[in-house]
Parts: C-alpha cells; sequence; structure tokens
C-alpha cells in the first residue's frame, strides 16, 4: 500500500486515538504513541518515513518541534518561577553541563560506544522532553513548587541540549579536520546571541504590530506561525539547531507580554501541539527498524540504568545543594527526568551526519536514544504519581468549586460545602460580598477572576468545576466562556438569563456555561427565596434511604443543586445522566418547612427504633 495520503490520515488518527485512550484510561499518552508507532513501523512495515517522505521528512520533523519547543515557552510566565527560580537557573547551569559529562563517560565505558558518538550522545540526553512532562503534570497533580521546577527544566533545557549537541558535533568535525577550528568559536557565540536576541526582537516586533492593531484577529494566529517557522530556519542559516533556542525565547517573551488575543492563539497553539507531537512520534518510532533492536545488548540496558540511577540523581543534588529546594523535591526531581521528541528528533539528526563523516557506530545513537526515551517514559510516567504522594508533594486539595461571586445565598453555599469536606473558593471584586466568607475561614479571591492577577494567583486545576452567581447575567456567560477551555464546558454553570428576554436582549447559545438549576433560576429568585428562611441542606444517602426516598422527604419546592460523590467528585442535577447514589451527599435548596418536617419524621421513626433517613449534616 503506498498511498502517502491514507498513510498520512492513519498516523493522524492513531495519534488522536492513542490521546483519546491515554485519557480514558489515565495513562501516560506517549507509552501509547509508542505502542502505536512500534505497530506502524518494525512490527507491521506498513509507514517507513524515510522511504515515504524522502528528502523532507527530516526538516518536516525539526519545524514540528521547533512548534512544539514555541508552545512550551508560551506557557512560561516569570511570576511561576518566583519560588523555584534558583533552582531551576542551578539545574540548567550546572546539573546540565554534568549530565553532558557523565552521560557521555558513561556512554563510552559503559556503552561500549566510540567517543564521537558518546559525547554527542551525552549533550541529546540532557534534554527532558515537555511534550511528555505536561502530560505527566496534569494527571499527577503536583504541588504548585515542584511541578514549576519539573516545567521550567524540561521547556528550558530542550533547546539548550540541542545546542550543546550542536557544539559537539562541530567540535567533532574540526577534529577529524572536516571543519577549520579558528572560527568554530566565533560562530558559535554569534548563534547564540543571533539565537536570543533574534527571538526577544521577533516577539517584541509582533507584540509592536498586535498592540497596534496591524494585524487583524482572524490572521493573529497563522501570522505568529509563521513567524516562527521564519525565525526558526533563519537562525538554523547562522548554526544548525540553534533556531529551537529563538523559538523558545519566542515563547516565553511573548508569554510575560500584554496581548490581549494571546489566550486564544495559546489555544490555537496548543491544538496544534497535540496533533504534532502525536504524529511525530508515531513517525519517529516507525523509523526504527530490527537491526537497531538488535544492536541494543547488555551494555545498553546498563547505560540506561547509569543514567537513571547515577547520572541525574548525582547531577540534581550536586546542583541543587543551598537553592532553596527541599530534599522531598530535589529527590522527585532527580528521578522524574522523561526524554521525548526533541531528544528523538535530534539524535536522528546528528546519528545520520557523524554517520556520514565516517563514524562507525554513529547508526547506534538513535537506538540508544530510544531506548532511554521508552524507559523513562514507561518508568516515570507510572512512578511519579506514586513517588509525588510517597514525599508528599501532591496537591493537598482534592478539586473543588469555585464561586464567582458573593452573594449571601452563595456564602452559605460555600460554607455547607466545606462541611461536607469540598474545597471551595469565592471570588469578587466586592470587599463587602467577600468580608462573611473570609470570616467563615473560606477561601477568597479580591479582585476581578477575569483579571491578569486571577490568572496567575487561581491554578484552575484545583477546580473541578465553576458556578458564575453575580447579578450581571453577561458577565456570568463572560466568566463561563472563558473558563470553559480549562475545565470543560460541561463543568462551568451560571445562574438563569432569563429565557423571556426580547432577543435583542439575549445571548447566543455558543457562550456562557450549564444552567445552575433545572429550572433556570435567575439572581434575583434565589436572593427572594433565601431572605425568606431557604438553606443549604447535606443529606448522605443510604441503602434504607435512597434517592427516590429523599424525593418523598421534600417538598415539591425544594432544589436539588448538586450531589458529591463519595471521591470527592461533584454531579450538578442540572446536567446528570443519571441520579443520586448510596453514600452521594446531596446539596440542596429547601424551604424551612422542609427541615422542620425532616427533623419531626426523624425523631418519630427514632422513637419506633427503625431505620431512619440521614438528618441533614
Amino acid at each position: 500500500m503506498h498511498d502517502i495520503g491514507l498513510k498520512i490520515a492513519l498516523i493522524g488518527v492513531m495519534g488522536m486515538g492513542a490521546q483519546w485512550l491515554a485519557w480514558r484510561l489515565r495513562l501516560p499518552a506517549i507509552v501509547l504513541l509508542l505502542i502505536a508507532g512500534m505497530v506502524a513501523g518494525p512490527a507491521t512495515g506498513f509507514i517507513n518515513p524515510e522511504m515515504d517522505f524522502g528528502e523532507i521528512y527530516r526538516p518536516l520533523v525539526s519545524l514540528a518541534v521547533a512548534i512544539i519547543l514555541f508552545e512550551g515557552g508560551l506557557t512560561l510566565n516569570f511570576k511561576e518561577i518566583s519560588e523555584t527560580s534558583t533552582a531551576v537557573r542551578r539545574i540548567i547551569l550546572i546539573a546540565g553541563p554534568l549530565v553532558w559529562v557523565m552521560t557521555a563517560l558513561s556512554a563510552h565505558y559503559v556503552g561500549g560506544l566510540t567517543w564521537p558518538t558518546a559525547i554527542v550522545l551525552g549533550a541529546i540526553l540532557v534534554v527532558t522532553g515537555p511534550t511528555v512532562i505536561t502530560p505527566l503534570l496534569r494527571q499527577a497533580q503536583l504541588a504548585s513548587r515542584p511541578a514549576s521546577l519539573l516545567k521550567w527544566e524540561a521547556i528550558v533545557n530542550d533547546p539548550i541540549g540541542a545546542l550543546f549537541a550542536v557544539v559537539a558535533f562541530e567540535v567533532i568535525l574540526v577534529f577529524l579536520g572536516l571543519h577549520q577550528g579558528g572560527s568554530l568559536a566565533y560562530v558559535v557565540v554569534a548563534a547564540f546571541v543571533v539565537a536570543v536576541a533574534g527571538g526577544f526582537a521577533a516577539a517584541k516586533l509582533i507584540q509592536w504590530a498586535f498592540v497596534r492593531g496591524y494585524v487583524p484577529e482572524f490572521l493573529k494566529a497563522p501570522i505568529l506561525l509563521a513567524a516562527v517557522l521564519l525565525a526558526y530556519a533563519l537562525t538554523n542559516l547562522v548554526l544548525e539547531e540553534a533556531g529551537l533556542l529563538t523559538v523558545t525565547v519566542m515563547g516565553i517573551v511573548l508569554a510575560n507580554t500584554r496581548i490581549a488575543s494571546l489566550a486564544e492563539m495559546r489555544r490555537f497553539k496548543e491544538t496544534i501541539t497535540v496533533f504534532l507531537v502525536s504524529g511525530i512520534f508515531i513517525l519517529l518510532t516507525a523509523s526504527l527498524t530490527i537491526e537497531d533492536f538488535r544492536s541494543l545488548d547488555w551494555r545498553a540496558a546498563l547505560f540506561v540504568a547509569s543514567l537513571l540511577f547515577v547520572v541525574r540523581p548525582l547531577a540534581i543534588m550536586i546542583a541543587t545543594t543551598g537553592s532553596g529546594a527541599t530534599m522531598p523535591e530535589r529527590i522527585l526531581t532527580s528521578w522524574i527526568a522523561p526524554r521525548g521528541v526533541v531528544a528523538v528528533a535530534v539524535s536522528g539528526l546528528f546519528g545520520a551526519a557523524l554517520e556520514e563523516a565516517g563514524i562507525i557506530d554513529a547508526d547506534r545513537m538513535v537506538a540508544f536514544t530510544f531506548a532511554v526515551v521508552v524507559t523513562t517514559i514507561v518508568l516515570h510516567g507510572f512512578t511519579l504519581g506514586p513517588l509525588a504522594s510517597l514525599l508528599k508533594l501532591k496537591s493537598s486539595e482534592k478539586p473543588g468549586l469555585l464561586i464567582v461571586g458573593g452573594p449571601r445565598w452563595a456564602i452559605d453555599l460555600a460554607k455547607k460545602l466545606k462541611s461536607v469536606e469540598v474545597p471551595v473558593m469565592i471570588a469578587d471584586p466586592n470587599w463587602n460580598h467577600i468580608a462573611e466568607a473570609r470570616l467563615a475561614d473560606i477561601p477568597v479571591f479580591f479582585g476581578d477572576i477575569l483579571s491578569e492577577e486571577a490568572h496567575h494567583t487561581i491554578d484552575p486545576k484545583r477546580f473541578s468545576n465553576l458556578i458564575a452567581v453575580t447579578d450581571n447575567d453577561a458577565y456570568n456567560s463572560l466568566v463561563c466562556t472563558d473558563f470553559a477551555p480549562e475545565l470543560g464546558r460541561s463543568h462551568v454553570f451560571q445562574l438563569g438569563r432569563g429565557g423571556d428576554q426580547p432577543k435583542r436582549m439575549s445571548l447566543n447559545f455558543t457562550l456562557g456555561g450549564r444552567p445552575l438549576t433545572k429550572d433556570g433560576l435567575e439572581f434575583r429568585a434565589l436572593r427572594e427565596r433565601h431572605w425568606q428562611g431557604w438553606t443549604f441542606q447535606a443529606t448522605r444517602l443510604t441503602e434504607a434511604f435512597d434517592y427516590n426516598a429523599y424525593l418523598e422527604s421534600r417538598s415539591e419546592d425544594a432544589i436539588v443543586l448538586l450531589w458529591v460523590k463519595p471521591s470527592g467528585a461533584m454531579v450538578f442535577a442540572s446536567d446528570a445522566a443519571n441520579t443520586p447514589a448510596i453514600d452521594d451527599r446531596i446539596i440542596s435548596f429547601t424551604p424551612a418547612k422542609d427541615h422542620l418536617g425532616e427533623r419531626n419524621g426523624s425523631a418519630k421513626k427514632s422513637k419506633e427504633k427503625s431505620t431512619s433517613p440521614a438528618e441533614p449534616e
């Protein structure tokens, strides 16, 4: 089968299928992508990237890696690194070179590789893949400090490791007599300056053009993508792979600028990156051959073991001494270092170049790199969560509820949720609205939830759901629309918009979130009922007091708002496909007569010594 269009389509289908399956099974996506690549390449021979794509294969991979690193840079904000800046700096400046040297020594003396191949391989394996770290951090739910440490190291070290490999390769060519040594230092320094200064200048130019309105909204994301590719290619004219540093600098600079449409562009880049990572991993894995696997012997296994248990831990422990990082954070960082797309792509590039230069074992570089990638992805992917729990580095809070708006009834709801151990936070720019919440020891954010400060202060991963309950329907819709991409459209809720509004006053159905109540109650209706004495009740269902019995014990006016599963997950009644089950805790908004009726009913049944329904908690 030689239809290249069909092969490209199947690569996309396999990549997205692996990502979806990983999401459903809560597995590291890269593991399933590797399996897909093995099946498509070495196992069946269906895809042979070198033969199928010819000369454009390597440039396409390089451009894809550039986009991936740029998107990683877009996620780095300087405010996030305030607590770990010293440790990150030392890991990059001290641990990086140490890993390079020790990995090269291990590759030569343990792995049996020649010095040229060992030196370049050591430089390549300095990197830790952001394409692997990011989904792992999302699943592991680490505390902010260790998560920031691993994320910054992964993204910043990727281009640095590629530049190390470039320098090592150029030095080797000088020793082989293929390059002049006199101009090498000049070229390397010039490339570094061009990469950093060029990335900064390109980012500032984009910021100026976007802020001044010289680029229309619908062209901003495409122009940004084209600018990234151009900056990468131009820098590579000075020194091969120096463009990776350029695009990373571009991403970091843009992430710390005030561009109104940056959030939309970041989501666009995330979509492209997920697709590119999936496809590139499958292609790179499919490029392996049976001979590559046969080149891996017991010495290769010892080399991988030395990298995991000696090189990385020793380098991190030395670099982070006195950095302010705690011992648990240092232990976690010394173990977690999965390699990803950049390591494989760069090893393929320099392996082929060294082979052309006459290095006899250069073809083994890709196999050694893949051995490290597969081992680290599997081991680190499945041990990050348990190790973080053992070291007590996981976020102490389970995902909770973010309430935007501070009316009195919402504060009562927050109190009730807190009583059943559901984490909750109230955000409101009116100090009087949140004063009562502060007295009840409920976490609050004093300010606008849409502000830049809120973006850096409030971690959306702490919350599984959001409800917008201000008295402004349009603002509620704006909040839900803004948070929907982060939390998911099915996890943002708002008060009723008023179904009897004229068309000119109603918002488009694509804006906003799900209705908070089945009847679509508005702000005024909930406020008036609260004034009339309605309160929130939490009731746990039992085998003797199931959901039907619960409904019979309430008046028809009572509103079942949500229920909390034993795992802590929240299910909102207005969007539920099923009814509450045994041990679920129902949060309801009920009239005063319901409370009295339930207490009297419970007392009567208690006197009769029969099984009674659960009391309100």
